[in-house]
């Protein structure tokens, strides 16, 4: 508390003195108070510049507007800093509306926008329903329902988000985290490995630091708020060209560096120190550049003399580079990798301390090296026809080495024994190729071929009290994915969105075909949406390839031909704009889970459950025989920012229930069966100098997850930690309760900005429990709790 306190006053000493130190005489006068903006308008099915479109700042007085010209570029110049509306028109297409551009001083606005077609002849009526409303219209056409799109502003704006999508996300309805050490995402009741990561349309491998192989989460993310554009979050019922995902699906962009100007900014923050630059290569091209690189907080903080048991030091950095080919061709290349490690010594864990990670009888040195880059080359063929062929590789390693620590009395350490040493490899070379057609303003369709070829090299052995090798393969395989879409609109009411997909796993020749299908129909000033999707997904390699023991003492694979896990998905929704920025939407949804592994034997075990601890269960001789269930019903009450505020209400009412190879029916860990979040923020101008003060607030409160109980007579007995497995998941614990205050401060001078905030999380110090285990020293059973009160300070300079 001590440390924290220093950290607090230091950040509030600073921001003080450098806001007295800004000359008043040097945020004076319009031109050092303005900033352009401008950017590039496509037809959003063909690729094609949109011409002749109008662009201009809602309420400007005098009207600060433009035009298209024929590459679909636009600029506006001396726009004021701060929040701006800009409306977007042009004949034949839907005009959309951006509500919240945020204009700073240190930095241009570069956006890249897409109009939709109009169904309507001139002569129609119009719909007064503002369907491509900028914040209410995914990127992907085809979703059409259980899509949130979100843009890089809200994942810095709400408190307790720290720059993470992940977190940012587990406010949406539906998502449940409750965790405070990792950002899962844990969607509908689903297992947080069960989500697909995707950047600019490549397959990605799990993109946090201290990712385990066969997870989707970690404590720190690699990705970049600094770096992404307008993205998209989809929770269920996705389109055909999303594959091998039952609970969600993260589909992010990465934006264009500024291709006339250069530009710079520094941050410190929870994920680290950071610098970054981007521009274009010289005054007369258009091609640009975008890099950032970060390194660990915490390390920073423990090299100047904050130590903590545990310190996790990690680096990431993220390239990407755009050249434009003449008129019709594009290509990209990008690249995005990090390096983490973690050292946990028993003889440092104080178990009497509520908030202590890690085992005081282990010795636990983990690595992590995540890294993925792509080649892309985007061509528009036609007015009508673009595609995308891509070249992308990504390798994925996790080293970890256990120790056992046995103790004389006390403790003092009699022996640290090496008991486990894990090292995993996954290398994945893919090709994409991604074909559209645009027939008419009614209907468009899609394909595409995404082949993954898959190197593994996976090694697992328990080497104390007894020698089992867990796990010993290297080989290849391939993953095929084939899909088609369409989408036709019948009129500017109803849309039908519908397509198919197929996969293929070389390694056992499991197969699998998916219909999925969507109806919108829009009201006045509402839509009702209704869609299906039959979704498969392949097992982890870890699962493949855990060998089990024979009684002859060799082993086998007893898991290698495990089909996909499958589910059925079905959602309605019903969405509403109750005011021009206040938007009410309600979605109910069933999702029936079949051909989950399950054991041979009777057992509570399913792989549904997967993705409640960090590492994967070893088990052997599994089936295609767990089924599963989730139900529930969401709403979500959200005020888009304006007249200088915001907020987002999301309730998630639902059930998880799974049956093992015992066939009794029982919660999942992730059956929280309620999750509440309430997030609201104000800003404030103060004085002449367009600086800006904002606070935000953020409270969730969700039910407590089902755990496996601790058999605390067997483990008094057998002096280690016994479960009771016929009771699995029968157990809860309490209610999560965390709420969150984001004080910041922004000063707008001359060609640059200065972003200060402070981030108070947990700040009413709630216990929330992380885990519980039997300490055999003591003889009972120790509780952990979760982050306490902990002050997040955050800096951001642009230039």
């Amino acid at each position: 508390m001590k440390t924290s306190i220093v950290v607090i006053c230091l950040f509030l000493s600073y921001v003080a003195a450098l806001a007295q130190s800004v000359p008043a005489g040097n945020l004076s006068g319009p031109s050092l108070r303005t900033q352009t903006v401008r950017g590039t308008i496509l037809d959003a099915s063909s690729k094609t510049p949109v011409i002749g479109a109008t662009v201009q700042i809602v309420g400007s007085n005098p009207l600060i507007g433009t035009v298209t010209d024929t590459d679909g570029r636009f600029r506006l110049t001396n726009v004021s800093v701060g929040r701006t509306r800009l409306k977007i028109t042009a004949l034949g297409y839907e005009e959309i509306v951006l509500g919240e551009v945020i204009v700073n001083a240190g930095k241009e606005v570069v956006l890249d926008l897409a109009l939709t077609e109009s169904v309507l002849n001139l002569d129609e009526a119009i719909v007064s329903h503002k369907r491509s409303e900028d914040h209410t219209v995914a990127n992907n056409e085809m979703a059409t329902v259980s899509a949130r799109p979100f843009n890089a502003s809200e994942t810095i704006r709400y408190a307790g988000s720290l720059g993470d999508p992940s977190r940012m996300a587990a406010n949406f309805a539906g998502v449940s985290g409750a965790n405070d050490t990792r950002n899962d995402i844990i969607v509908r009741g689903n297992s947080p490995a069960s989500l697909l990561w995707r950047l600019d349309g490549v397959n990605i491998p799990n993109p946090n630091h201290f990712g385990a192989l066969g997870t989707s989460g970690g404590p720190v993310s690699i990705l970049n708020a600094n770096l992404l554009a307008k993205s998209d979050f989809l929770t269920g019922a996705f389109p055909a060209e999303y594959a091998n995902a039952l609970g969600s699906v993260f589909d992010l962009k990465l934006r264009k560096g500024n291709d006339e100007k250069r530009e710079f900014w520094g941050q410190l923050g929870f994920n680290g120190l950071e610098a970054g630059a981007e521009g274009p290569y010289s005054k007369n091209s258009k091609a640009s550049y975008l890099i950032d690189y970060r390194y660990s907080f915490f390390g920073l903080l423990e090299n100047v003399g904050f130590e903590v048991a545990g310190t996790p030091y990690y680096q990431d950095l993220t390239f990407k580079t755009d050249i434009p080919l003449g008129k019709k061709g594009q290509l990209t290349a990008w690249a995005m990798g990090g390096r983490s490690r973690v050292t946990f010594l028993g003889k440092d864990i104080d178990t009497d301390k509520p908030d202590a990670y890690g085992n005081e009888n282990e010795n636990i040195r983990a690595n992590f090296r995540n890294g993925t880059a792509a080649l892309s080359y985007e061509h528009r063929f036609t007015d009508r026809t673009y595609g995308k062929l891509t070249f992308s590789g990504s390798q994925t390693d996790q080293n970890n080495e256990v120790d056992t620590v046995i103790y004389r009395s006390g403790k003092e350490i009699d022996a640290e024994i090496l008991s486990t040493k894990i090292d995993y490899m996954q290398r994945k070379l893919s090709v994409n190729t991604f074909l559209s057609h645009k027939f008419n303003a009614r209907d468009r369709v899609s394909a595409g071929v995404i082949m993954d070829f898959i190197r593994y090299d996976l090694g697992n052995r328990e080497l104390y009290p007894l020698d089992i090798i867990r796990r010993d393969s290297e080989g290849e395989t391939i993953f095929t994915q084939v899909f088609g879409q369409w989408k036709h609109r019948f009129n500017e009411r109803l849309t039908l969105n519908t397509g198919l997909t197929f996969q293929n796993l070389q390694l056992n020749a499991s197969r699998a075909l998916e219909p999925r299908i969507g109806l919108s129909y829009q009201l006045r000033a509402a839509s009702l949406n209704v869609a299906y999707g039959l979704h498969s997904m392949v097992q982890p390699m870890l699962t493949y390839f855990y060998q089990t023991e024979r009684p002859d003492g060799s082993y086998a694979l007893t898991n290698k031909e495990l089909g996909f896990t499958r589910s059925h998905h079905v959602v309605a929704g019903y969405d509403r704009m109750l005011a021009e920025n206040l938007r009410l939407k309600i979605e109910t949804y069933y999702q029936w889970l079949f051909d989950a592994p399950v054991e041979r034997t009777a057992s509570y075990y399913s792989a549904l459950t997967e993705g409640a601890d960090f590492g994967p269960e070893n088990k052997g001789n599994l089936v295609n025989e767990g089924t599963g269930r989730n139900y529930g019903v969401e709403l979500t009450l959200e005020k888009y920012f304006s007249d200088n505020y915001y907020f987002l209400i999301t309730t998630s009412l639902f059930d998880s229930k799974y049956k093992g190879s015992d066939g009794i029916e029982r919660n999942t860990p992730f059956n929280n069966r309620y999750v509440v979040n309430t997030l609201a923020g104000k800003e404030f101008k103060l004085g002449k100098r367009d600086n800006i003060l904002t606070i935000s607030w953020k409270l969730t409160l969700s039910g407590g997850k089902y755990v496996i109980p601790i058999n605390t007579t067997a483990s008094a007995e057998e002096n280690r930690q016994v479960d009771d497995y016929d009771r699995a998941f029968a157990e809860q614990q309490d209610p999560y309760f965390r709420t969150d205050l984001k004080i910041g401060y922004k000063i707008n001078q001359r060609r640059l900005t200065h972003e200060f905030a402070l981030d108070l999380q947990n700040l009413t110090n709630s216990k929330n429990i992380f885990q519980q285990a039997y300490n055999a020293r003591t003889n009972r059973i120790g509780t952990a709790y979760q982050q306490g009160f902990l002050p997040i300070p955050f800096y951001r300079l642009t230039f």
